[in-house]
């Protein structure tokens, strides 16, 4: 199963000007083999929405996304968080 990503462009800016990471980057966590993809529970209900924490460039990334048809997903956020790596090492050591 192919997977492909999109993101708006408006979007990806304000990111890369906030957080400092480009979403073309950030798709990059998608690909760690010990990726923690969790519900975003706090988000409204109409659309489902998830985190991916993923190592990228020896940091641990989390994204913020959604599914879409046709196997996309959607970008919308991304950064070098705490909470992120936190959740990300607290996985991986349970799995280990």
């Amino acid at each position: 199963m192919n997977v492909g990503f999109e993101w708006d462009k408006d979007k990806d800016l304000e990111n890369i000007h906030k957080h400092g990471v480009s979403f073309n980057i950030a798709q990059h966590a998608f690909f760690d083999k010990y990726r923690v993809i969790a519900k975003d529970i706090a988000h409204s209900s109409s659309e489902k929405r998830y985190y991916c924490f993923g190592r990228v460039k020896g940091g641990i990334l989390t994204v913020r996304f959604t599914y879409r048809v046709n196997n996309q997903i959607r970008i919308f956020g991304a950064g070098y968080w705490r909470k992120g790596k936190i959740i990300y090492e607290k996985e991986n050591s349970i799995q280990k």
